[in-house]
């Protein structure tokens, strides 16, 4: 018989913050007239002086943002003199869907600092998009770094090592003077010591926060002036959407049908959104959930656009990120919805 690997210990002292244990239902999963599921979220918004609006759960307790992270990293990346056109910028905050115009755009990031592919160290993957992934299945192209989601963050990251002339072999370690940079953007970001540092899905460090931080942080970004860095990526995160998600992704639609708005999805189930006013909303699905597609994530564009919706953001996307069926044989036969939002 094949002998087999033994299942890693669970570690010992863990315990879930509030974040998790305290998230009240937000959701439903109805099927038929029944709920047969629940969403649990933490959730905290923020009116135009910074001041709690309404809140959810464990607002304050450290949660990694994941790739909610990523319009941070690229105001770190700004002030570090990074110099990118709007296009190219909204793709260093995305986690893009691998459409050609996602892959051509960092291509364009990197020779621009006169560098190929072969630069990027972020974890190899097929493209988000289901077409996308299917092509390169049929056509027999292998995972690759460019494919995978975070490539414009990963490039931003190299043509900001170029800029400053930092090595780019090991621009991932913690302590590498961009990720020292980009600490210390997300503290006055922020306004919070992050901690603990761990390494995101793409090999990143990620580094843990308050919702309440991450909503202040995005306030920061989306209400800045123009010609300041945090300002450059909001207006470039507004101006191109797509490049930012994708086609038919629920963050590029709703960036796109709400006046003023920066938003950005990341696993886990976390989101964050702010107006050009301060006006913010941070969340974070207590289950969790891998990519953009079912499980918790299902939940978390309904849960966004119930907050914006009580906080007075008018929006001609909430029809359509609203619209999560639930689907029998088929067809439609119930709906994911908010509640007590």
């Amino acid at each position: 018989p094949s002998e087999r690997s033994p299942r890693p210990a669970a570690p010992q002292g863990l315990t879930p913050g509030p974040v998790l244990t305290d998230a009240p239902v937000l959701a439903h999963y109805t099927r038929g007239g029944l709920v047969e599921s629940v969403h649990r979220a933490s959730l905290v918004a923020l009116d135009q002086n910074g001041t709690v609006a309404f809140s959810h759960g464990g607002i304050d307790s450290p949660v990694y943002p994941r790739s909610s992270l990523k319009p941070l990293q690229a105001v770190a990346m700004v002030r570090l003199g990074l110099d990118l056109p709007d296009d190219l910028l909204a793709l260093v905050c995305a986690s893009h869907s691998g459409e050609q115009f996602h892959l051509d755009g960092v291509e364009s990031i990197l020779a621009g600092a006169g560098l190929g592919v072969e630069a990027l160290h972020n974890t190899p993957s097929y493209p988000l998009k289901d077409s996308e992934m299917d092509r390169w299945v049929v056509e027999g192209r292998p995972k690759s770094s460019l494919g995978q989601n975070c490539s414009g963050k990963h490039a931003g990251m190299l043509a900001t090592c170029v800029r400053n002339g930092w090595g780019t072999s090991d621009y991932l370690e913690p302590w590498h003077p961009l990720q020292q940079a980009i600490l210390e953007t997300v503290a006055d970001l922020s306004g919070e010591s992050p901690g603990p540092v761990a390494t995101d899905g793409c090999g990143a460090p990620v580094m843990a926060f308050s919702l309440t931080g991450l909503a202040r942080a995005f306030a920061r970004i989306g209400s800045a002036a123009p010609e300041t860095p945090e300002g450059r990526v909001a207006a470039a995160i507004r101006a191109y959407p797509l490049f930012l998600g994708g086609t038919g992704r629920d963050v590029s639609v709703l960036i796109a049908g709400t006046p003023g708005l920066i938003a950005k999805d990341g696993a886990e189930g976390v989101y964050a959104a702010a107006l050009d006013d301060g006006r913010s909303v941070a969340l974070k699905m207590a289950e969790g959930g891998g990519g953009v597609g079912g499980g918790p994530q299902r939940a978390r564009p309904v849960i966004m656009a119930a907050a914006l919706r009580r906080l007075g953001v008018a929006s001609s996307a909430y029809d359509q990120v609203e619209d999560v069926p639930v689907l029998g044989h088929g067809r439609p036969v119930g709906a994911v919805v908010a509640v007590g939002v």
